[in-house]
């Protein structure tokens, strides 16, 4: 027959009385029994912060959301303008917009 107790460990000699927590006092889910999956999937929790790293992110993730909204600043100008080149038979270019009608 299985013993109850053999999960926990051996009592020591100079035991006084409290056990060790289960738990390492590192702080966050390092110390958590947790799956390999788990662990691989979410990496970010384990790890130590890293501020060379999370400022490099910072720069990175503003730099992409500036040009999707410069990108976007720029389609919205040129939506307005509608402007082209007419070129006539002399040779000579003329900038022209584009005609609209009364319902636009």
């Amino acid at each position: 027959m299985a013993d109850k107790n053999a999960d926990s460990p051996a009592p020591s000699s100079n035991n006084t009385g409290s056990q060790k927590p289960t738990h390492s006092n590192t702080g966050g889910l390092r110390g958590v029994r947790t799956t390999s999956l788990f662990r691989a999937v979410n990496f970010e929790l384990f790890v130590k912060p890293n501020k060379a790293v999370m400022a490099f992110g910072l720069v990175a993730i503003t730099g992409c959301v500036a040009y999707i909204g410069y990108m976007h600043a720029m389609k919205e100008n040129k939506a307005d303008e509608l402007v082209y080149e007419q070129y006539r038979p002399d040779g000579s270019t003329e900038w022209t917009k584009t005609k609209r009608s009364k319902w636009d």
